[in-house]
C-alpha cells in the first residue's frame, strides 16, 4: 500500500512549476552573463581618416575703411560763410569745399601787398640813386686823375723857373680840389650802397609780411587734397570753428574719403595672429550685404597689441595688462561695390595655409594622454610592476611624464591609441602628416568618452547618436 503511493505519478501542475523555474534559472543566468560582458564595453561615434583638400582660416572682424581718408580740421577760428558741398557729394582735388570769413586778413593781406609795392619803389629808388653815385665816382675819379698829372708837371716846371708861380698855386688848388670831390665821391657811393642794401630789406621784410597774411588768408578757404567723397559734415553755415590747441583739439569741417582703394581693418587673435603672412588671399563678408563674399589680400600687419576691452594699444599703457589682445590686420579688396560705405561691419577670413589631397580627421578625434599611462595600460591587466625602477627607467622619468598627442584607432572591435603627427588645422578637420593611414576609423566621441577612454577598451560603434549627446564611458 506504501510501496504504490510512492510510486505514484507526478502532477502535471508539479511539473508545469519545475520547468518555468529552470527556464526562468536560465534566464537569469544568460541575463546577467550577457550584462557582464557588456558592462567594460563602451559606445563610441567614429569617423574616417580621408583624403580631402584643405584650409587654415583665421578670422576677425572690424569695419570697412578706405584707404586713404583725411579729416579736414579749422586751420583758424572763424565763422564759416559758406560750404559748396553736402555728405555723400563726390570732389575732383582742389575744389573749394568751405569758406570762412575772411575780411580782415584779406585787408591785412592788401595793406602789405601796398607796403610791399612801396618798398619796391623805394629800392628801385635806391638802386638808381647807387647808380648815380657811381657815375659821380668815376667822373671825380678822372678828374683827381687829370689834376694830379698836371699838378705834377707844373712842379717840374716850377722847379726849372719855366712858369710863374700863381700858375704853380692854381695847379695845386686844383688838384686838391679834385682829391677832395673824389673822397666824396665815394661817400656818396658807399652811402648809396647802404641805402639799397636797406631798401632790399624792407623789401624782404614786406614780403615775409606778407606771406604770413597770405597763409592766414589761405587758412580761410579748404580745397579738396585728392578725388573723393564727403564721409563726413559735422558742421553747417553759420558755426564758428576754432583751432585746436595744445591738447584741446580744434573743429573738423569734414571727412573726405578716397573711396577707389576699400580695405577691411579687422582684429585678430594674438593667438592666431602668428600665422597671419603678407599677401596671403582672404575672403571678406559684409554685415550689410549678405550673402555676397568679396576677395582681398593682407596689405598691412600692426606691430602693436591692443587690448581688446578697451581698444587701446599696449604700447601706450603705463601698466602691463592680462587681458585678451587682438592685432590690427587690413585686408584690401579686390572687387569693391561702388555702393560701399565706410564704417560697415565687416568679418574677414584670411587664409593661412593650404593643402591638396591631405590625409585629414575630424578635429575632435585628437586626444592627449601622458606617456606613463600610455605604458601602464599596455600592460597586461593584473601584472606586477616593479617597486623600484630601473636606472634606465629613473633616466627617463622626464620623457615619461610628457604628453603624447594621438587618436583612438578602432583595431578588432577595440580602441588602439596611436600617436600622430599633426599639420594644418581647417574648420573642422586637421591634416595627420604621420601614424594613420586613408581609411583607418579613428574615435570622434563623445567627448565623456575621449576624456576617460583608455587603450584596449572595447568598443561598439554607434553612429546614430548625435555627437551634441554626451555617451556615457
Amino acid at each position: 500500500m506504501g510501496r504504490n503511493a510512492a510510486m505514484e505519478p507526478m502532477k502535471p501542475w508539479k511539473k508545469i512549476t519545475i520547468g518555468a523555474g529552470v527556464v526562468a534559472a536560465l534566464a537569469i543566468i544568460v541575463g546577467i552573463t550577457v550584462h557582464q560582458s557588456g558592462k567594460n564595453v563602451v559606445t563610441v561615434q567614429t569617423g574616417k581618416a580621408q583624403r580631402e583638400d584643405l584650409a587654415a582660416v583665421v578670422s576677425g572682424s572690424g569695419e570697412i575703411k578706405p584707404k586713404t581718408y583725411v579729416n579736414i580740421d579749422s586751420n583758424a577760428f572763424g565763422k564759416i560763410t559758406h560750404l559748396f558741398v553736402k555728405e555723400g557729394d563726390h570732389v575732383k582735388r582742389g575744389q573749394i569745399l568751405a569758406q570762412l570769413e575772411n575780411v580782415q586778413s584779406s585787408a591785412d593781406v592788401s595793406a602789405n601787398e601796398a607796403s610791399l609795392d612801396a618798398a619796391k619803389t623805394d629800392a628801385v629808388a635806391a638802386d638808381e640813386g647807387l647808380k648815380t653815385a657811381a657815375a659821380d665816382l668815376r667822373r671825380a675819379q678822372a678828374d683827381y686823375d687829370r689834376n694830379k698829372l698836371d699838378w705834377e708837371r707844373a712842379q717840374n716846371l716850377f722847379k726849372d723857373g719855366l712858369i710863374a708861380k700863381s700858375d704853380f698855386d692854381k695847379n695845386k688848388d686844383a688838384w686838391e680840389t679834385a682829391d677832395a670831390g673824389l673822397v666824396q665821391a665815394q661817400a656818396r657811393v658807399a652811402q648809396a650802397r647802404a641805402q639799397k642794401e636797406s631798401a632790399d630789406k624792407r623789401v624782404a621784410q614786406n614780403q615775409a609780411t606778407l606771406t604770413r597774411y597770405a597763409d592766414v588768408l589761405s587758412k580761410t578757404t579748404y580745397a579738396a587734397p585728392f578725388d573723393g567723397i564727403i564721409t563726413n559734415l559735422p558742421v553747417r553755415e553759420g558755426e564758428t570753428v576754432v583751432i585746436g590747441i595744445q591738447n584741446s583739439p580744434g573743429s573738423t569741417l569734414m571727412t573726405l574719403a578716397d573711396m577707389s582703394v576699400i580695405t577691411a581693418e579687422v582684429k585678430i587673435d594674438e593667438t592666431d595672429i602668428v600665422n597671419v603672412r603678407l599677401g596671403e588671399p582672404a575672403e571678406v563678408s559684409i554685415d550689410a550685404m549678405p550673402r555676397q563674399v568679396f576677395h582681398g589680400t593682407v596689405t598691412e600687419i600692426g606691430d602693436n597689441a591692443i587690448v581688446r576691452s578697451t581698444g587701446v594699444a599696449t604700447s601706450q599703457q603705463s601698466t602691463p595688462s592680462e587681458e585678451a589682445k587682438d592685432f590690427k590686420v587690413v585686408v584690401t579688396l579686390n572687387d569693391p561695390p561702388t555702393d560701399l560705405r565706410p564704417g560697415l561691419s565687416t568679418t574677414a577670413k584670411i587664409t593661412t595655409a593650404s593643402r591638396s589631397n591631405a590625409l585629414t580627421i575630424p578635429i575632435q578625434a585628437l586626444s592627449v594622454r601622458a606617456r606613463a599611462q600610455l605604458a601602464q595600460e599596455k600592460s597586461s591587466p593584473g601584472s606586477v610592476h616593479a617597486a623600484a625602477p630601473a636606472p634606465k627607467e629613473v633616466a627617463s622619468k622626464t620623457s615619461m611624464d610628457e604628453d603624447v598627442q594621438g587618436v583612438f584607432v578602432i583595431r578588432n572591435k577595440k580602441a588602439d591609441f596611436v600617436p600622430v603627427k599633426t599639420g594644418i588645422s581647417g574648420t573642422s578637420d586637421i591634416e595627420i602628416l604621420s601614424g594613420l593611414n586613408p581609411g583607418d576609423e579613428v574615435i570622434t566621441g563623445s567627448y565623456k568618452v575621449l576624456r576617460t577612454l583608455r587603450s584596449g577598451s572595447s568598443v561598439k560603434i554607434d553612429n546614430s547618436v548625435p555627437k551634441k549627446d554626451e555617451g556615457s564611458s
